[in-house]
């Protein structure tokens, strides 16, 4: 009995452990600049999220709907143990909750303090494509033209020179895919890729409504304002299952097969994503003195804020 009793508090601290892990990973994820994959680096879990997230597959997702029937039930808890449930599931409502909680207070800052925020923004990315662009190596043109690519592909996409039209179905499930792609690779952040294609301020917007309408239902509310927003989020997390057993499986496959080009080009587009969220403020503030020199200023704190996390922890490594 004691053994059960000791063995029930162990999974429970082990769980409690895992979602810590999700809110710590998601808080980086919905921040441009340190990625929620260079969190799991750190925290020592990314072996496991991988194993993890590439077991994902629709022949074990079927196996695992199929467990109903007696016959298979077998095969559908062989399916669950390597899909790896018990972690990914606390680890994903850790994520959750600080996506919730970090999305809520963006959409209100960028109405209300838009120089703050965004400024902020652009010191996060320019700080975070240094500390991990200097511990990578141009060792031949093939690297070089790498970190070009990438750099150049992403100044055009903030330009508005190549972007995505509107805030469609289609646009908000390649939205989805690539973000949450992005957000298990070590080195980039899913909501840097948001921001690089103008989703991040609607996408933030839309999940803190979808969540203040549920709430409300639960008081009494209406229905129909839970749908708008609720059918955005769900697109979104389609379009996020899509890239995980997708675009997250080319990225890494281009990891295994040349690492120190793809991750130039990861580089590169962190690089050439810096001026990206100015665009947001442009939209709102005119470009005055004064306003460039208080974005000046929060990007300096966002640099500063960046350096010194990377200091506390040892450094960041997209290695």
């Amino acid at each position: 009995m004691e053994y059960d009793r000791s063995e029930a508090v162990g999974d429970r601290l082990e769980l409690l452990r895992t979602y810590g892990y999700g809110l710590c990973m998601g808080t980086a994820d919905a921040l441009p600049g340190v990625s929620g994959g260079t969190v799991a680096l750190l925290l020592g879990f990314y072996g496991r999220l991988i194993a993890a997230v590439t077991a994902f597959t629709p022949s074990r997702a079927i196996a695992v709907l199929r467990g109903y029937h007696p016959d298979r039930r077998a095969r559908a808890r062989e399916a669950l143990l390597e899909l790896d449930l018990d972690f990914l599931l606390p680890l994903g409502v850790g994520m959750v909750t600080a996506v919730v909680l970090i999305a809520d207070l963006v959409s209100s800052l960028a109405e209300s303090h838009p120089i703050a925020i965004f400024g902020f923004f652009t010191g996060l990315i320019a700080a975070s494509a240094i500390t991990l662009g200097r511990s990578l190596e141009f060792a031949s043109p093939t690297h070089v033209a790498a970190g070009i690519a990438g750099t150049t592909l992403a100044l055009l996409v903030a330009a508005d020179v190549v972007q995505l039209p509107g805030s469609g179905p289609a646009v908000i499930l390649v939205a989805g895919a690539v973000a949450i792609s992005a957000m298990i690779l070590p080195g980039i952040s899913g909501s840097l890729i948001l921001i690089l294609l103008g989703q991040y301020v609607f996408l933030s917007s839309e999940l803190s409504a979808f969540v203040r309408a549920a709430l409300d239902l639960l008081g009494g509310g209406s229905l129909s304002a839970v749908v708008d927003p609720g059918t955005t989020v769900a697109l979104f997390v389609a379009g996020g299952l899509v890239g995980l057993v997708t675009i997250a499986r080319v990225v890494r496959a281009a990891l295994t097969r040349n690492r120190g080009v793809t991750l130039l080009f990861l580089v590169g587009l962190i690089a050439g994503s810096v001026p990206a969220p100015l665009h947001n403020i442009g939209e709102t503030t005119a470009w005055t003195t004064e306003t460039i020199a208080l974005t000046a200023a929060w990007a300096a704190v966002g640099a500063i804020a960046l350096f010194a996390l990377e200091r506390l922890v040892g450094g960041f490594d997209p290695e």
